[in-house]
């Protein structure tokens, strides 16, 4: 079972400026229209661009839904080993809805 975080406990991180990384899994359109300013790395080139991964911090990865990401946090957990990776539950769609309504989503 993957860890993950909800929307909530992202925003605290951030607003209590915690050390962590942020990873969009989305490609690079979806990342323009909205982000919260994670690392574009698409979830095709999750295992080619595993170098650009944190593993000495939390590493929470993101996409629209919580699909994708969940997808990604697997790939990487069964092919590298990490253990510091967290699912967003939710998305970027949680997000909005949470706390950003003028947020454009697709």
């Amino acid at each position: 079972m993957i860890k993950e975080i909800t929307v909530e406990e992202l925003k605290e991180k951030i607003d209590n400026n915690e050390d962590f990384q942020l990873i969009d899994v989305r490609e690079p359109f979806e990342y323009e229209v909205s982000n919260l300013n994670g690392e574009n790395i698409p979830l095709g080139g999750i295992l080619i661009e595993a170098d650009r991964i944190a593993t000495d911090k939390p590493v929470i990865m993101q996409c629209r839904s919580g699909k994708r990401s969940a997808a990604a946090v697997m790939q990487l957990e069964a092919q590298l080993g990490l253990t510091n990776l967290y699912n967003l539950q939710g998305g970027i769609l949680a997000w909005q809805e949470a706390f950003d309504p003028e947020m454009p989503v697709y």
